[in-house]
């Protein structure tokens, strides 16, 4: 594969991972300090908050896992169980993710109705159903490596 795709991707990587660093040191408090001023949903904010940070620890998880990833198709080995390894990693992440934003799903949806704000909850199904989505291509792509991999071997042995 070119270098310079793969180094676009760690760029975009990076990127990402300081976007969503960057929201949860300031774009979130701020959210929450905003909230808190101006209604009383300090009961229901604060778990979301928890949920937001503690689904920031997959995700970057995660991110460190893709960076791993594309350094092994750098050095020619896309198609070794470590790679197989990362991508099982992010699975687990995603599925973590999920998880986490499914369990606040509820704390959404009780202040979409007492803020009268129903795009709330979209933004938390968009949440789980991404994270979802992500979690089954890396599952159907670990199935492809490691399947090309028992091919090669298979390979290896008959030459």
């Amino acid at each position: 594969m070119n270098r310079g795709s793969t180094y676009f991707l760690r760029i975009t990587v990076l990127l990402l991972g300081i976007a969503v660093l960057l929201l949860c040191l300031f774009a979130f408090p701020w959210i929450t300090k905003e909230v808190l001023d101006h209604s009383g949903l300090a009961s229901l904010v604060y778990p979301v908050l928890i949920g937001m940070y503690l689904a920031a620890i997959p995700f970057f998880i995660a991110l460190y896992q893709a960076l791993r990833l594309l350094r092994l198709i750098d050095i020619n080995e896309a198609f070794s169980t470590r790679s197989v390894n990362a991508l099982r990693v992010i699975k687990w992440c995603a599925v973590g993710i999920s998880f986490v934003y499914l369990v606040v799903m509820p704390f959404f949806y009780l202040i979409g109705e007492k803020d009268s704000a129903p795009g709330v909850m979209l933004i938390g199904l968009v949440l789980i159903f991404a994270s979802l989505v992500i979690a089954v291509f890396t599952a159907v792509l670990q199935k492809l490596v490691k399947s090309a991999i028992e091919i090669k071997s298979e390979n290896d042995l008959t030459v």
